[in-house]
């Protein structure tokens, strides 16, 4: 029996109202912004700290920056823990999120590496989801109506998750052996969404 769904999505596939909709259907516990506003209670740090490090990688100068801060002020009692707060703890503590959500059971997790971190788990489902460039373009564009440079958008979006994804769980993204279904969201929402509550109902 599945227990936990971990959806990773295309930008502009849908995948997240996807995985909202299943969470919904199976009354089961949706993380997906959740995880900025749990983060950044557990970090102590604002919402909009923890979201501007939401899947990203730090930068290579910021990763060296880091650890000259931090080597030069361990010994120093006034610098808090929020001063630290940076990508990689994010992705920290998106991982031992997932790893609770995980022993919780019945929740679907949307990106931030789930379908890395549960891989070995049995009885977790993973699916990506992908759409048609066109269809990904006007989803932005009704998104951010306005926004110039919308193409440029999507492919840097998938680059930067891409990139979380490698640097931080040492997978790649794209490979179809950390997924049991990769479906097409052109195929429709809905028909998406029975697709995967049947895979989920067929046991592990």
């Amino acid at each position: 029996m599945f227990r936990v769904l971990t959806i990773a999505r295309e930008f502009g596939s849908g995948g997240a109202a996807i995985g909202r909709s299943i969470s919904e259907r199976l009354g089961w516990k949706l993380l997906d912004k959740a995880f900025i506003e749990n983060i950044a209670h557990a970090a102590k740090v604002d919402p909009q700290l923890a979201r501007q490090f939401d899947e990203r990688t730090d930068s290579w100068l910021e990763r060296i920056g880091r650890g000259l801060w931090r080597g030069a002020f361990e010994a120093v009692a006034a610098v808090s823990e929020p001063d630290y707060f940076d990508a990689e703890t994010m992705a920290a503590l998106a991982r031992n999120m997932i790893e609770e959500a995980y022993q919780r059971g019945k929740c679907v997790i949307v990106g931030r590496g789930a379908q890395c971190v549960l891989q070995a788990r049995r009885d977790a489902f993973h699916v990506f989801i992908y759409a048609p460039w066109a269809e990904r373009v006007a989803r932005i564009q009704r998104r951010v109506p306005g926004k110039t440079n919308i193409e440029e958008l999507i492919r840097s979006m998938d680059r930067q998750r891409a990139d979380y994804i490698r640097t931080y769980f040492g997978c790649d993204w794209m490979d179809p052996h950390l997924y049991n279904l990769m479906v097409c969201s052109g195929l429709g929402e809905d028909v998406v969404e029975s697709t995967i509550v049947e895979a989920l109902a067929s046991g592990g």
